[in-house]
């Protein structure tokens, strides 16, 4: 096959000023491992490719080594444009020392951006980012002061503001399948996303670029049901094969991932009882039949817990950014997938859906939040963390349900007759008089009558025209002690203030859904 060539080769194919284009998710999921290493290697070795732009729409790397931190040394990499980089903390590192430009994007425009740029398109008009420091006018996605370019501007479009985020071209695009033909045509059929593989393929070729694609093994041309191949052959320039390709960094393969199988719908432990519990318990009272539902990574992705052990989680249809719907979203490093979904679609496609307002709920974390109901979680203590879908899903969704504890850095709670006791109060308080960034915008929600609340284990509080509103304590909570002298602001007190359910802090189910079909 006149495609596949070793992976000690692939950095020949690499030159100085590239812009690479990885198509992998956190975790090291569909992480193209073999090609990524070669190229840092060709670097440590030869000095080779130097001075590069590195792109990645999601989070990559696996916190060891992996993904975008391959690409992590003095003179290889000049720029990044990457959605979040908690998973490959060495370029973060850099970044924050202002050892190359750095740029964080929302996941769902670097996805539609890769659209408009295999289109020929000049660019993305999209709403998302206006009032952010994605905007322009506030920050333009710059995460530290060497940022020499505006990646995006603010343009009048039939009477409405938009942001306009600028096209560019991509020379090479990697990317990982499961099995490629004789002709390089690759499926999927081992993934448990497929990202948005075919947009960066097709942006890279019509750049004038190539295409390298790792696969776990090869088949015979004639031999593929096409309704299978996910990034055909006529966009595939090279192979490199590594028939030890794992799912993520810490599964080989499961299944269920992927549709192979139907796992078995197993009574799973329930979640012990702390604050992480109560917050998603009081979250998930947001819930209602027939739902559709996206869970961000962290305390959120206890709803879905939740739901299973209040036996409602066929009632609702849950869904992951990166293409997932359906089933139940796996947790911790396996996050982008889902077990037992009903449909594994593009992530360009799932990002339509999302910012036109399909999601009726969405639950997710948050570091910061202010006074204006902004909410921080992209960067703080000049840490680049990145946005990740964050932006997007937060600002489209018709409710959005914030989570997180009230206080961080060491906060210990206990349970006691359904009253919720704080044995040791964080260190530092999440309510801010002003957010170090903006990731999230209060005042364009308010705008826009966007129904936005904020959950914490001790605390409600709604985002209302007049500001924040606290409208809930929990049980056992002093309202002065434990709470106002805590905020660097004061909210606006609820006239109606009440208790939060006394079920959520009791060792049992909830029974809060009942009636929920």
């Amino acid at each position: 096959m006149a495609k596949i060539i070793p992976a000690s080769e692939v950095g020949r194919y690499i030159h100085d000023n590239d812009t690479l284009w990885i198509v992998s998710s956190g975790g090291g999921i569909n992480d193209p491992y073999k090609i990524l290493e070669n190229i840092e290697k060709s670097y440590l070795e030869n000095g080779h490719p130097r001075d590069l732009t590195l792109c990645h729409a999601s989070g990559i790397g696996d916190k060891n080594g992996g993904g975008s931190d391959r690409f992590s040394h003095r003179g290889m990499t000049r720029k990044v444009i990457g959605s979040h980089w908690v998973w490959s903390p060495n370029i973060s590192r850099m970044a924050a020392n202002n050892e190359l430009e750095a740029y964080t994007l929302p996941q769902g425009v670097m996805t539609q951006l890769a659209r408009c740029i295999a289109g020929g398109k000049p660019g993305l008009i999209s709403h998302v980012g206006l009032g952010t420091y994605l905007d322009p006018r506030i920050e333009g996605g710059k995460m530290n002061t060497c940022c020499k370019e505006d990646l995006s501007e603010v343009i009048q479009l039939r009477g409405q503001e938009w942001m306009f985020y600028k096209s560019f071209p991509i020379q090479v695009a990697i990317m990982r399948g499961t099995t490629a033909d004789e002709d390089g045509n690759i499926t999927f059929e081992h993934e448990g996303v497929v990202l948005e593989a075919v947009s960066a393929a097709q942006a890279a070729k019509n750049s004038g670029g190539i295409v390298i694609v790792q696969v776990k093994r090869l088949t015979k041309r004639g031999t593929m049901d096409p309704k299978m191949v996910k990034v055909p052959g006529i966009l595939v320039d090279y192979i490199v094969v590594d028939p030890n390709q794992k799912q993520s960094s810490i599964t080989d393969y499961e299944p269920s991932f992927t549709g192979e199988v139907r796992a078995p719908d197993e009574q799973k432990d329930a979640m012990p009882m702390g604050a992480r519990k109560i917050v998603a318990r009081r979250a998930a009272q947001e819930l209602f039949p027939g739902a559709v539902v996206n869970l961000g990574f962290g305390i959120p992705d206890g709803v879905a817990s939740v739901a299973g052990e209040e036996g409602i989680s066929d009632n609702i249809t849950l869904t992951v950014e990166q293409g997932v719907i359906g089933g139940v979203p796996a947790q911790g490093i396996n996050f982008s997938f889902g077990h037992n979904p009903q449909a594994i679609i593009d992530e360009t496609y799932q990002f339509d859906w999302y910012d036109g307002g399909g999601l009726d709920l969405t639950f997710l974390s948050f570091a910061e939040m202010d006074c204006e109901g902004n909410v921080n979680v992209s960067k703080f203590g000049g840490r680049v963390v990145g946005v990740g879908g964050f932006a997007n899903i937060s600002q489209n969704a018709k409710k959005v349900v914030f989570c997180a504890t009230f206080s961080s850095s060491g906060l210990e709670i206990g349970v006691e007759n359904g009253k919720l006791k704080i044995l040791r109060e964080g260190r530092f308080t999440k309510m801010r008089k002003q957010v170090e960034q903006i990731s999230f915008s209060g005042k364009f929600a308010r705008l826009k009558g966007q129904n936005v609340m904020f959950v914490t284990e001790r605390a409600v509080f709604e985002l209302r025209q007049e500001g924040v509103v606290l409208t809930e304590i929990a049980p056992g909570i002093d309202l002065e002690k434990d709470v106002l002298t805590l905020m660097d602001f004061r909210p606006i007190i609820s006239d109606h203030l009440k208790r939060m359910d006394e079920a959520i802090f009791l060792n049992q189910p909830m029974g809060h859904f009942k009636n929920f079909d």
